[in-house]
């Protein structure tokens, strides 16, 4: 834009040397000079306050990390990577023997607390039996009820379903793999379908100019020679370079001082119709440029837009490999 401006300016002056017939001497020449650095400059300057741009900007998405909520050798893995599937599909499957066998175990035991339970009952109402007899046998059965349930509950979570709409990505478990119920380790990542989030991350020198429901424009290198109509949907209130997590020591100083400011992130909200076509082509993670359009000075807008669609025609300049 600054090449464009300075072209823009040199045609002009050319001009009106050549219709008023200005000379060239050591007084026109270098007011016409600064004047250029003194106009150029202050556009420049006011667009990039007013108009704040972001040529760190990404498509973010949230993962589900499918831990087994029991441990066991997985027997069958379905084929369904990359592929949109529906909430309960089934993912994964682990061997069911040794939580069957618990399950019958119970079951047996269970049938059997129940028999002595009635035997008791009816011995009892004939004084046959002490009231403490009767009272152990239906606490037996009141013990063995629960872990029942929870041997079936186990055994349920042997087939491990999608948690909700979405798929699962880089699918590296395969069957003979022990899956431990983990939380650190995970055997698939499943990524929900949800309203792609593009954040874009400004300098704090134009924070009061990013402003929630201001226009905005997003460019992506995967989308040469496009951009799409955004807004300003949320402003993050907080950045990572002042966080202070939890501990037991003391803040110091001389190792928490960061001199890297942090960006502030933004979340964008794309609107345009004419992405339609591309989303469904436009991985997650996917790198762009963003521009915001506050209200102030928005005549010197058109600069910013003129700019960034520039930045988006060199996204077809790339290293040949």
């Amino acid at each position: 834009m600054d090449v464009l401006l300075v072209l823009t300016y040199t045609a002009f002056s050319i001009v009106v040397f050549k219709v008023f017939k200005l000379p060239l001497n050591k007084w026109t020449v270098p007011t016409a000079v600064l004047g250029g650095i003194v106009l150029i400059g202050s556009l420049i300057i006011t667009m990039n306050y007013n108009h704040p741009y972001s040529e760190v900007s990404r498509s973010y998405f949230v993962t589900v990390p499918i831990v087994p909520q029991v441990s066991g050798q997985v027997i069958e893995v379905k084929d369904v990577a990359n592929e949109v599937v529906e909430e309960g599909t089934v993912l994964l499957k682990l061997d069911p023997v040794p939580f069957q066998a618990k399950v019958s175990e119970l079951e047996a035991e269970l049938r059997e607390a129940k028999v002595d339970l009635a035997r008791a009952t009816k011995l009892a109402a004939r004084n046959a039996v002490a009231e403490r007899e009767r009272d152990q046998a239906q606490l037996l059965v009141d013990e063995l009820a629960p872990k029942l349930e929870a041997a079936k509950w186990e055994l349920d979570n042997t087939v491990i379903h999608a948690p909700s709409r979405g798929f699962v990505t880089q699918v590296a478990v395969r069957a003979g793999i022990m899956a431990a119920s983990l939380p650190l380790r995970p055997v698939m990542v499943f990524v929900p379908l949800e309203q792609r989030i593009i954040i874009g991350w400004f300098r704090q020198n134009s924070l009061l100019r990013l402003q929630v429901g201001s226009h905005a424009e997003v460019a992506f290198d995967a989308i040469p020679g496009k951009v799409f109509m955004a807004r300003v949907e949320e402003v993050l209130p907080a950045m990572s370079e002042g966080q202070v997590p939890a501990g037991g020591k003391l803040m110091d100083g001389a190792t928490l001082a960061n001199r890297v400011p942090g960006r502030v992130a933004v979340k964008l909200v794309i609107d345009d119709a004419s992405f339609d076509e591309f989303e469904s082509l436009l991985p997650g993670g996917a790198f762009g440029q963003a521009a915001i359009y506050s209200e102030y000075m928005h005549h010197v807008a058109i600069m910013r837009k003129v700019l960034l669609r520039m930045s988006s025609w060199m996204n077809y300049l790339f290293p040949f490999h």
